[in-house]
This record gives structure tokens, C-alpha cells and sequence, in this order.
């Protein structure tokens, strides 16, 4: 029986993201927002994986510091998760190549002159899809990654699971683009099956949310801890997309509730978001006008689109989770502590090793 493996000893967990994105192992930490600070990102990037810096709920000058410090941390490859809509795009690409960042990760898909911009500027490029469509559609632009994310995960998401979205993908696209698999992952036994479908490396939310480094305030990752694999919903209330948190008494009035009822809150949150982030009212009228055109939501369902972040913020930031609600994976159920980032994906990279090892040599 093997019992220890080094974590950089297996070969098969060297794969083509790593060279790709100039990074030790295969584990992306998603760019959620309010959550992936600068101390998260660099963490994860001293640790030998790649860290996604939350920008959307970020002003320019805010994502500026933000950088900086990151950079201050550490000098390993990082990312930048963009909106796509935001007017001072040129700007901030041009000060994620100043600063060197490596990657510009999108929640939704970037318009093919984005796309294109984004590789002039020397950036790898990493939308989140969470259907097969939507993943040949990114890859005829030229993405270089896409981060396939099933049912299982939290925040926007889709209704296929990792499990049949994962393969339908890597099928689709594997020969042309980086696939990382997400939703439901946080060990070394998922790296292994993420790898066994044909993914290069796995992306992580929910996991890293619960670190030491993430800037949750611990009474909040309380109750992430204390929530069972049972314990989310996933709700069109929040802001008329399908969104999984966990359910709380919250959550269920605002099921209970008409969005005649929620429309009043909707448009104070949106003003709040567009005060926060610096964004223009005609960007988020354009978004608007796209989210309905790109997803057939109601006009109704779209003013309510600024919901969500602000909603997440008053929880997961101001720590008012009794007027905010707590975006997760289901794989919050199976996590009972927070490690240091450090200690996570290490622990991931010698089981994910230890795996392999077993599978090599039987059962013996």
C-alpha cells in the first residue's frame, strides 16, 4: 500500500494548463466576487495554482490596488475574472499587461472582438460555460480555456450535471482548448476523475471560499460549514437567473414572493451596484438588453439582474445574512474545515497522487 506520494511526483498531473497558464498544478480558484481578494489570489498562486481575482464588483482604481497587492504577494501567474460589458475594458486589459497577469476569465461569455483583443494583448482567455453549445460557440472565437461548470455549482448555473456536461465537452472542444472541469470538486479523488473524463485540471469556488485567506467573515463560513449536501436551492429569485445558495428563511420568501413584490429591492440594488463599481447606467441598460436577448428572460427578470451581486455583498462582505444570500456548491455538504490555502492544495495535489499511484499498481 502506498502512503505517501510527492506532490509533484506523478506525470499525469502535469498537464496541459499548467504549461498553458505557467502554473505548478492543475486547480483553478474561481474569481467569485467580493470573495477572491488579492490575499486569496496570491495564496493560491504561491501555492502552485492559479488564483482568479474577483473584478466585476470592482471600480478601476479599486482593481488597480487590488493588483498591486497581488503583485506585492507574490510574482507567480495570476488571473483577472472581467465583466463583459464594462466601457473602460481597454483600460483595465491594458493594466492587467502592465502588471503581468496572465489570464482573463469571464462568468459569461466574451464577445469574439473581446476574445480578440484579449489575445492581441498576449492574455490567455477563460470564459465559464455550462453548455456543450456554448463551449464549441467560445472555441470558434479563439478561447484558449473554457472552465466547464455543471449543476453542482454554485452562484449562475445550469442544469447539467458535471458528470454528462464534462465528457459532452471535452468531446466537443478538448482537441482545440483547455478544459477544466467545475462543480462538485474539492479533493484529489475529483482531480483524478476530472482527468480520467479528458479535463486538464479542475476549478474550485465553494472549496476556496472556505480557506483561512478568503475574506468571508468567519461567522458566515459557519454557516457554510453547517450546511448539509441538502441544504441549497437553486432559486430565480435572486435576480431571474437560476442561482444555487443555500437555502435559508430568506431565500424562501423571496420564492414565495412575486417579483412585483421584489422589484422595489431590484432597483435599489442596482443602483447600489452601478454606484459601487463606477459602471454607467448605459452599460447596464446594454447588458440588460443582451441578458434578455442571449437567455429570454422577461423584461421584469432583467431589472432584477443587479440583485445578485449586491445580495452576495451584504452577506458574504457586510456579513448580513439575514438580508443576504450565500452562493455555493453543493460540495459544501462534504467540507468541514478551513485550511490554510497552502494545506489545501497540497492535500489535493498527494491525494490526487496517492490515486494514481493506486490505480497504476492495482490493488495491492
Amino acid at each position: 500500500m502506498i502512503d505517501e506520494v510527492s506532490p509533484s511526483s506523478h506525470p499525469a498531473l502535469r498537464t496541459p494548463l499548467c504549461s498553458l497558464l505557467g502554473i505548478r498544478y492543475p486547480i483553478v480558484q474561481t474569481g467569485m466576487g467580493w470573495v477572491a481578494g488579492p490575499r486569496l489570489v496570491a495564496a493560491t498562486a504561491e501555492a502552485g495554482g492559479l488564483g482568479i481575482l474577483a473584478s466585476a464588483t470592482m471600480a478601476f482604481d479599486e482593481l488597480e490596488q487590488a493588483i498591486a497587492e497581488v503583485r506585492s504577494r507574490t510574482d507567480r501567474p495570476f488571473g483577472v475574472n472581467l465583466r463583459t460589458d464594462v466601457d473602460d475594458v481597454a483600460e483595465r486589459l491594458a493594466l492587467m499587461i502592465g502588471n503581468g497577469v496572465r489570464v482573463a476569465s469571464f462568468a459569461q461569455a466574451p464577445r469574439p472582438e473581446l476574445v480578440e483583443r484579449c489575445k492581441g494583448a498576449g492574455l490567455v482567455v477563460m470564459p465559464t460555460i455550462g453548455a456543450r453549445r456554448h463551449a464549441e460557440k467560445v472555441a470558434e472565437w479563439g478561447v484558449d480555456a473554457v472552465i466547464a461548470l455543471g449543476a453542482e455549482g454554485g452562484g449562475l448555473t445550469g442544469v447539467v450535471p458535471t458528470s454528462l456536461l464534462l465528457p459532452a465537452v471535452v468531446d466537443a472542444v478538448g482537441d482545440r482548448v483547455a478544459v477544466i472541469a467545475a462543480g462538485g470538486f474539492f479533493d484529489g479523488r475529483g482531480l483524478v476523475a476530472a482527468l480520467a473524463y479528458g479535463a486538464s485540471g479542475i476549478a474550485m469556488g465553494t472549496r476556496f471560499l472556505l480557506t483561512r485567506e478568503s475574506r468571508v467573515p468567519d461567522a458566515v463560513k459557519s454557516v457554510y460549514l453547517a450546511t448539509q449536501v441538502t441544504g441549497t436551492v437553486v432559486s430565480t429569485a435572486v435576480d431571474g437567473a437560476p442561482q444555487r445558495v443555500i437555502r435559508t428563511d430568506l431565500v424562501d420568501r423571496m420564492e414565495r414572493a412575486g417579483w412585483l413584490r421584489r422589484m422595489p429591492r431590484a432597483l435599489s440594488n442596482a443602483r447600489s451596484f452601478r454606484l459601487q463599481t463606477g459602471t454607467p447606467i448605459i452599460s447596464l441598460l446594454r447588458e440588460g438588453y443582451a441578458l434578455k436577448h442571449d437567455s429570454e428572460l422577461s423584461w421584469p427578470q432583467v431589472l432584477m439582474a443587479a440583485n445578485a451581486p449586491m445580495m452576495t455583498k451584504a452577506a458574504l462582505v457586510d456579513g448580513r445574512t439575514d438580508v443576504g444570500v450565500l452562493p455555493t456548491g453543493q460540495v459544501v455538504g462534504e467540507i468541514a474545515e478551513l485550511p490554510t490555502v497552502g494545506e489545501l492544495i497540497e492535500r489535493v495535489v498527494c491525494e490526487a497522487g496517492c490515486v494514481l499511484e493506486r490505480l497504476s499498481h492495482g490493488s495491492e
